[in-house]
């Protein structure tokens, strides 16, 4: 995670993460999460927001697909199946959107298909390196855009629906 800015909190209008049905994680953001929001709520130097976050974090879903994980805490579980079956699942299981983080299943989520609206934040900040927002696809992805807005800070959100040709 290179910025600690958020352009809003748990409750904003960006996204509000309680509305989320699950958490969709990688084994990278899963461990990233892990070792900071099973005890955020408790740490009066974090903002209200963040400690809130922690809270919604705890209490929601989470399904980590890893390859060498082999057990996981904190209202978690180890995907079983093939990610379309996964994501069906939940979609039958819980009310609210999936909330998908990490770079590496994002990708192996819009290769497949599995991605219906991208929630891009583009920040104020040259890394010169890193993983690109999207990976090498067969054919064009095909994009709608349904939402900008500019924060103080300077971030910028791009939001986009998948639009099927």
């Amino acid at each position: 995670m290179w910025s600690r800015e958020q352009p809003t909190g748990p409750g904003g209008v960006v996204h509000d993460p309680r509305k989320l049905g699950a958490f969709l994680h990688g084994r990278r953001i899963y461990e990233e999460m892990a070792s900071v929001w099973p005890t955020a709520d408790q740490n009066p130097s974090l903002s209200e927001d963040i400690r809130e976050f922690g809270r919604i974090w705890m209490r929601t879903p989470k399904v980590v697909f890893s390859k060498t994980l082999r057990q996981v805490e904190h209202n978690s579980r180890l995907a079983e199946e093939d990610a379309r079956v996964e994501v069906a699942k939940l979609n039958q299981q819980v009310e609210g959107d999936l909330g998908l983080g990490g770079a590496t299943l994002a990708a192996w989520f819009v290769k497949l298909g599995l991605i219906d609206e991208f929630r891009l934040f583009v920040r104020p900040i040259v890394l010169g390196g890193g993983k690109p927002y999207f990976p090498h696809l067969d054919r064009p992805l095909n994009l709608r855009l349904v939402e900008t807005r500019t924060f103080p800070t300077g971030v910028v959100l791009l939001r986009y629906e998948r639009r099927d040709t």
